[in-house]
């Protein structure tokens, strides 16, 4: 269990360190007809940069919430195999509530890029 979690740890971290490059990149890149900011240009790319960062941090907390839920409803069902059906009840409400919250939350951030 404790290799378990160091691996999901760097597993994470370097997931989010990719994330964050790829994030950055286009967000500190010039514009083609030179350096000015006379479009606002440099202030606009900052609206990905936070919405990438935004919809990162909430595939991952959902992501992480659900598998919190998933593992604890199948300890619970192989603790007490004759429950399976009212412990599988129990679980579908909040993840479904939780998946309805990050795609809420993800379709937020792709406004914020849209809406520019």
């Amino acid at each position: 269990m404790r290799d378990f979690r160091k691996t999901m740890k760097v597993v994470f971290t370097l997931s989010a360190m990719m994330f964050l490059a790829a994030a950055l990149a286009p967000a500190f890149a010039e514009e083609a007809g030179g350096g000015g900011q006379a479009g606002g240009g440099g202030a606009m790319n900052l609206q990905y940069l936070g919405a990438a960062i935004g919809a990162g941090m909430v595939v991952i907390g959902a992501g992480v919430g659900i598998g919190r839920f998933a593992a604890a409803a199948a300890e619970g069902v192989a603790r007490q195999p004759q429950a399976s059906a009212q412990i599988t009840g129990a679980v579908q409400l909040p993840l479904f509530l939780l998946e309805g919250v990050a795609i809420i939350a993800v379709v937020t951030c792709l406004l914020i890029v849209i809406m520019r």
